[in-house]
């Protein structure tokens, strides 16, 4: 090689090295204001729904560094999160995208998964068996985390009145059978199962007709009161030999309106 082609190669060298070098210290000094520049996508996601990866830290606290000169520099979800049973979960971008990491896309069934943090609905449906508990939650809550369907959706109304709004007066979704109600709960909202009674009261002079369900069928489902809860023991000794009310009364929806039998035929 002569001194001219070896002079010429030395100063290309020089050339890329000084160019690597600069490279290198601009790397040094990016900010998290160079980053959108190339990862546009990247950033309108974290600043349409980045959530507290948006608040309370910036691009540089994750990606420390840029490759080549960082060649890891995305780094494990466990560097931040840890302490809590949904964080030993792997697999954490099958549901999260750490732009958008509240923005939770299901597929598949991932009970298991939604009980690491949702627990309680869990628990209640365990002690509370019904058809619910035995699909995954997101069966219910499809597609997308937080979304809550409506129970007639699957459910066909007790009644044609009945609207969706009326279904959590009575029942909760993670403990459909275990039903409970408030003391301003419409009779109308019972008669929709419990035809048959409200008919018979409906048809009755009695005061109970003029009192709503929940007076006596307090706070939950099948609660059937004493007739002396309310009335006490108004005949005196009597009950001791008639001590079941309805012998003499009837039913609480039908009092005193018995069938009246036909007296037989006298022989001629």
């Amino acid at each position: 090689m002569t001194m001219k082609k070896l002079l010429g190669t030395l100063a290309g060298v020089a050339l890329l090295l000084g160019i690597a070098g600069a490279a290198l210290a601009q790397q040094a000094t990016l900010g998290v204001a160079d980053c959108v520049k190339c990862h546009d996508l990247q950033t309108a996601q974290i600043e349409a729904n980045g959530a507290k990866h948006k608040t309370q830290i910036d691009c540089l606290a994750c990606h420390e560094g840029h490759k080549p000169k960082s060649a890891k520099n995305i780094p494990a979800c466990s560097n931040c999160h840890s302490g809590a049973d949904h964080y030993n979960v792997k697999n954490c971008l099958g549901c999260h995208n750490p732009h958008q990491p509240l923005l939770v896309t299901l597929s598949g069934q991932q009970k298991e998964i939604c009980l690491t943090c949702h627990a309680e609905p869990g628990k209640q449906m365990a002690a509370n068996p019904s058809k619910h508990a035995a699909v995954a939650c997101n069966f219910c809550h499809a597609d997308k985390h937080g979304m809550i369907p409506a129970c007639i959706d699957c459910h066909k109304p007790h009644s044609a009145t009945m609207v969706q709004a009326d279904c959590k007066t009575c029942h909760q979704a993670h403990k459909p059978l275990e039903l409970t109600y408030g003391p301003a709960t419409a009779s109308t909202m019972c008669a929709a199962c419990h035809g048959k009674a409200m008919n018979q009261l409906a048809a009755s002079k009695a005061k109970h007709s003029q009192i709503a369900c929940v007076t006596c069928h307090a706070n939950k489902h099948k609660t059937i009161p004493k007739c002396s809860d309310c009335h006490g023991l108004p005949h005196g000794t009597m009950h001791n030999k008639f001590p079941i009310c309805g012998q003499c009364h009837n039913v609480a929806h039908d009092l005193n309106n018995w069938v009246q039998e036909t007296a037989p035929a006298k022989k001629k």
